[in-house]
């Protein structure tokens, strides 16, 4: 019986046995996720909700009027919240997946890369799930989060979900080599919020200011995003996709170099 298990697990192809692995990891990751915590789905969907909350209520302080050109103030600060949340998510998340599923790495099947793929994955499915609850919760609301260029939206989505994990397969490697750097990384998160004009349109800012956030490949793509929701939405000059692009895939292509690099020293971290 025994001998017949091996003579089936060895006529397996390689894809076979990486697909299997896949997908144990991302069912052991999505059940530990969503269930492990019973707050987990609350705090998806409380955290965005207070984000708007919050901004709405400075943003009347500041100013009398909630609307930005071409689109208003509300569906425009969701969209963009949500946007960077699916790469603050994909960004963070795989940071730890590598020291968090050492015991696996003692099944030569199971590479360190692997768990960090996953999670990158199952975070993307789960923010764009949460998105679609937002979109409809406020399209009954009487909101406008209809997209009004759905297929320039749904890529721009996708961009931010590949730059994230570009960064996410980067940092998961780095930050378990030098666990100092995690903190650091962590500390990013609401800085980048506001150099990318999450809350605060572009177009309102200064000409020096909009010139250096350019420099910024999460402000394209946020810009874009939003012109996919808001067919009239006024974007700022000078915004690339390919930019964002050319950004995501040196970043994937990276991470996995360091991957393979790295892949004996990860393992044994």
């Amino acid at each position: 019986m025994a001998s017949s298990d091996n003579l089936a697990s060895r006529s397996r192809t390689p894809w076979q046995v990486t697909r299997s692995v896949w997908y144990a990891m991302f069912m052991r990751e999505a059940v530990a996720r969503t269930m492990r915590d019973r707050f987990a789905w609350f705090w998806m969907l409380f955290e965005p909700i207070a984000f708007v909350a919050v901004f709405i209520l400075i943003r009347n302080f500041l100013r009398g009027d909630r609307f930005v050109i071409g689109a208003d103030y509300i569906p425009w600060l969701i969209v963009g919240l949500m946007g960077f949340f699916l790469f603050r998510e994909g960004m963070t998340r795989p940071s730890n997946a590598v020291s968090a599923n050492q015991g696996l790495f003692a099944y030569r099947q199971v590479l360190p890369v692997d768990p960090v793929l996953v999670r990158i994955v199952l975070e993307g499915l789960l923010r764009t799930f949460v998105f679609l609850i937002f979109i409809v919760g406020g399209l009954l609301l009487g909101l406008d989060l209809k997209a009004d260029l759905p297929m320039l939206a749904i890529w721009a989505w996708m961009t931010l979900w590949a730059l994230g994990a570009g960064l996410g397969l980067t940092l998961s490697v780095v930050t378990t080599l030098i666990p100092d750097l995690g903190r650091i990384v962590s500390m990013l998160s609401m800085p980048l919020m506001f150099l990318s004009g999450v809350i605060i349109p572009m177009g309102m800012k200064p000409f020096h200011i909009q010139q250096l956030m350019l420099y910024n490949p999460i402000a394209h793509v946020l810009e874009y995003l939003r012109l996919g929701f808001f067919e009239h939405y006024k974007t700022v000059q000078g915004i690339s996709m390919l930019y964002v692009w050319l950004f995501s895939l040196f970043f994937i292509a990276f991470g996995l170099i360091l991957h393979l690099r790295y892949a004996e020293r990860l393992k044994a971290k």
